[in-house]
C-alpha cells in the first residue's frame, strides 16, 4: 500500500470534471452617489453565504477583502465538499474560518485534493483535518508548488506519516518554494558534516521529523542558534549531534535573543543554588526544553521545588519536571508532604508523570502494603 502511495506522485494530476455550479459573479446596484463599489461588501455573495449558514462576523474579521469580491464560487465549493463527505454544519464552518477558500475553482479543488490523498488514507480524513484547520488546505493556491514540495520531501526520505504531521502542523512550509526549503535541508546537513557527522541525511531527516517548524524559520536562526549552544555549553561532537537529534532540535525554534535570554536565567539560578558549570550543561543535555521557559517562571518554579525539600542537583538530573504548570506542580507537592513522601530518599521522578500515573502512585502510597 505505501509503495502504490508512493507511485501516485509520478502520476500527473489528474484534472476534474466541472462541477454543476460554477463560480458565479455577484452584483450589487450602485447609484453614484454610493461609495465606490471597491469598498463594499458584495450583497449578492453576503446574502449566499448568509444561506449557507456561514458566520459572517467570523469571515469578516479573519479575510474583509474577500467579502468584497464579485468572482466567488462558494456554491461549487460547497458541493465538492459535500461530495468528499463534508456535511453543511462543516462546510459553513471551514468558509467562516478561512473566507479564502471561496475564491478556490473546481480545477483548484479536484488538483489539491488528488495531492493531499496521496498522503492521507482516506476523504474522511481529509475532511476532519480541513474541519479543524482550513488554513493547511487552502492557505495555497499554488497546486504545483506543493506537489514539487511533496515529491523534494519524500525525496529525503520524510516518510508518511511526517508528511501528515507536516500538512496538518506546519502547512506554511508548502508555501514556501522548493528551493527555500532544499536551502534548510542543506543547511541541516552542512551542521551534520561539520561535527562530524557520518550521515547527514539521516541527521536532517532526524530534525525534520522532531521539529516540524524548521522549513517556516530562517536559516540564519538555525544556524546562530546551533553555535551558540555549541561554543556555550563545550560541547564534543557526539555530545551537539545527540542533542540536536533529540529534544534539542525542538529549541532551534526560539528566536536567537530569547535562546541567550533564557539560558542566561538559568545559569544564574543555578548558580545561585551552588551548581556549576557542568550543572548547567547536565541540565540542558538532559532536557533542552527548559529553555523554553521564561526567567520569571523558571525561578518560581525551581524556588517551589527548592522550598520543598528537593535538592537542586535532583533538578538538575530531573529538569522535565519544570515542564508542569506552577499550581500543578504546587499541588503534586502537597499530596505528596500528606502521605509522608522523602524525596530524598525516594527521588522526583513521581513528580515527572501523566495525571493518571501520578493519582495511581497516590493510591499506593496510601495503601497499607506501601
Amino acid at each position: 500500500m505505501a509503495q502504490r502511495r508512493f507511485l501516485l506522485f509520478l502520476w500527473p494530476v489528474r484534472r476534474c470534471a466541472p462541477l454543476p455550479v460554477a463560480s458565479r459573479f455577484c452584483s450589487s446596484k450602485q447609484t453614484k452617489f454610493e461609495i465606490p463599489l471597491v469598498h463594499l461588501e458584495n450583497e449578492s455573495l453576503l446574502e449566499n453565504l448568509s444561506s449557507m449558514g456561514v458566520d459572517l462576523a467570523s469571515a469578516r474579521r479573519r479575510q474583509p477583502g474577500v467579502l468584497r469580491k464579485q468572482l466567488t464560487n462558494e456554491q461549487g465549493l460547497a458541493l465538492f465538499l459535500k461530495t468528499k463527505g463534508a456535511d453543511p454544519e462543516t462546510i459553513a464552518s471551514i468558509i467562516s474560518r478561512f473566507p479564502r477558500s471561496i475564491t478556490r475553482s473546481c480545477e483548484h479543488l479536484e488538483e489539491r485534493w488528488t495531492l493531499w490523498r496521496n498522503v492521507f488514507k482516506s476523504d474522511h480524513e481529509v475532511v476532519g483535518i480541513l474541519s479543524r484547520s482550513p488554513e493547511s488546505f487552502f492557505r495555497s493556491s499554488d497546486n504545483k508548488n506543493l506537489e514539487e514540495n511533496i515529491s523534494f520531501l519524500m525525496s529525503l526520505g520524510i516518510t508518511t506519516k511526517d508528511l501528515h504531521r507536516l500538512l496538518t502542523t506546519a502547512p506554511r512550509t508548502f508555501s514556501n518554494s522548493v528551493e527555500l526549503n532544499r536551502n534548510m535541508v542543506e543547511l541541516l546537513q552542512s551542521i551534520c558534516v561539520s561535527l562530524c557527522g557520518n550521515d547527514p541525511k539521516l541527521f536532517a531527516r532526524t530534525i525534520i521529523s522532531r521539529n516540524l517548524y524548521i522549513f517556516i524559520r530562517s536559516t540564519n536562526r538555525i544556524r546562530a542558534n546551533v553555535d551558540f549552544l555549541t561554543s556555550s555549553l563545550s560541547l564534543s561532537n557526539s555530545e551537539a549531534l545527540a542533542l540536536f537529534q533529540s529534544h534539542g532540535a525542538q529549541i532551534l525554534d526560539l528566536s536567537h535573543e530569547s535562546l541567550k535570554k533564557n539560558s542566561e536565567s538559568l545559569r544564574r539560578k543555578l548558580r545561585s543554588l551552588g551548581c556549576g558549570a557542568d550543572d548547567f550543561k547536565a541540565m540542558i543535555l538532559n532536557y533542552s526544553l527548559v529553555l523554553f521557559i521564561s526567567s520569571e517562571r523558571l525561578n518560581e518554579k525551581v524556588d517551589c521545588l527548592i522550598e520543598a525539600g528537593i535538592h537542586p542537583q535532583q533538578i538538575v538530573q530531573k529538569p522535565k519536571v519544570l515542564d508542569f504548570s506552577l499550581p500543578s506542580i504546587r499541588q503534586r507537592l502537597h499530596h505528596l508532604k500528606r502521605l509522608g513522601y522523602d524525596f530524598q530518599k525516594s527521588g522526583i521522578a513521581v513528580l515527572d508523570t501523566s495525571k493518571k500515573r501520578f493519582s495511581a502512585k497516590l493510591e499506593r502510597l496510601g495503601s497499607p502494603e506501601e
